[in-house]
C-alpha cells in the first residue's frame, strides 16, 4: 500500500514537471523556427534596384590628370618627353561624360559597358624647346594643344559567390582606347601655321575582381579593381583600374550613385603615324543617376 503511495505521488510530481519541460521546449523551438523563418523572409526580399536584369547609369566624372607623352619621328627625330600640363599648360582638373550597361545574363554571369570621354585643350607660349613627331616647336613659340579621348570597355563577370545580400565574383575586359592630340604653332607667329596630329586606337585587355553588396534597403556598394600587362601587334600597355560606387535608392527602379574611380595606362605604339610613348592617369569623383529593370534574378540563399 505504501509502495502504491509513494509511486502515485511521484507519478503525480513527474507529470506536471515534464509538462512545463515539454512546454518549455516547444517554445523555444517555435521561437527558433520563427525568427529563422523571418531571417529567411528577410534574407529574400527583393528589392526594386537590386538583382535586376539591366541596369543603365549616366553621369558626371571629374577627373584630376597626370598626362606624359613623348612622340618621335619618322625621319628619326627623337621626341621630347611632354608633360602636357606642366608644359602645354593643360588643367589638371575637367570634368566628362561617363555612362554604363549592366545585363544579367544569369545569376552568376553578367555583361557591363562602359563608355567614357573626355576632350581637352590649352594653350601656352612654351618655356622650352619641343621636338613633337616632325616638328620642333621653339622656346617662347605661342602654342594650341589638345588631347581627345574615348575609352570603351566590355568586360564579362562571374560570380563566384552568389547570395542575396552580397555577390564577390571575377572580371575579364577590355579597354578600348581612342585618342587623338595635336599641337599647332599660332598663325601669327613668324612662318605661318604649323600642326602635328596623332590619332590611334589601343586595346588594352584587363583581369580582375568586383563586389556588390547590399547594405539596406534603400543602399547598395559595388566595388571593382582591374590590372594587366601584355604587348598586341605594335603596342605595349599596361593598365590598371579600379572604381567605388555608393548607391541610394530615390524610388522603385531609380537610384542615384556617388563614387570614386581611377585609371592609369601607360602605352608605347610604334605605328606608321605613331611611335612614342603615352603615360595617363587620372582619378576623381563620380555622380550619376542608374534605372533598372527587366525581372529580378534569383539569388539563393544557399
Amino acid at each position: 500500500m505504501k509502495k502504491s503511495l509513494y509511486f502515485l505521488i511521484i507519478t503525480l510530481y513527474w507529470i506536471p514537471l515534464k509538462a512545463q519541460t515539454t512546454a518549455e521546449n516547444i517554445s523555444e523551438e517555435s521561437i527558433i523556427n520563427i525568427q529563422t523563418e523571418q531571417f529567411d523572409l528577410q534574407d529574400e526580399v527583393e528589392f526594386p534596384w537590386h538583382a535586376r536584369r539591366f541596369k543603365v547609369t549616366a553621369g558626371a566624372f571629374f577627373p584630376v590628370n597626370n598626362t606624359e607623352i613623348r612622340v618621335d619621328g619618322n625621319n628619326g627625330n627623337i621626341g621630347t618627353n611632354i608633360d602636357l600640363e606642366d608644359d602645354l599648360g593643360f588643367n589638371k582638373s575637367s570634368s566628362s561624360f561617363m555612362g554604363t550597361f549592366d545585363w544579367r545574363i544569369s545569376r552568376r554571369s553578367r555583361l557591363g559597358f562602359e563608355y567614357f570621354l573626355l576632350n581637352r585643350n590649352s594653350v601656352k607660349t612654351l618655356e622650352r624647346t619641343i621636338n613633337f613627331g616632325e616638328e620642333t616647336y621653339d622656346v617662347n613659340a605661342r602654342i594650341a594643344a589638345f588631347f581627345d579621348i574615348q575609352i570603351a570597355r566590355i568586360a564579362y563577370g562571374y560570380s563566384i559567390i552568389s547570395k542575396p545580400k552580397y555577390e564577390v565574383g571575377l572580371l575579364i575586359g577590355t579597354h578600348i582606347l581612342f585618342g587623338e592630340l595635336g599641337i599647332r604653332l599660332d598663325v601669327n607667329q613668324v612662318g605661318g601655321e604649323r600642326r602635328e596630329n596623332f590619332n590611334f586606337t589601343a586595346p588594352l585587355p584587363d583581369l580582375g575582381i568586383w563586389g556588390e553588396f547590399v547594405l539596406g534597403k534603400r543602399f547598395g556598394l559595388y566595388a571593382n579593381a582591374n590590372y594587366f600587362a601584355a604587348k598586341i601587334d605594335n603596342i605595349d600597355g599596361r593598365i590598371i583600374s579600379y572604381g567605388l560606387s555608393v548607391l541610394y535608392n530615390v524610388h522603385q527602379n531609380f537610384s542615384l550613385t556617388a563614387g570614386y574611380t581611377g585609371l592609369n595606362f601607360k602605352l608605347n605604339a610604334v605605328e606608321k603615324r605613331l611611335n612614342g610613348d603615352l603615360k595617363w592617369g587620372y582619378n576623381g569623383p563620380t555622380i550619376g543617376a542608374t534605372y533598372t529593370f527587366g525581372n529580378h534574378v534569383k539569388l539563393y540563399k544557399h
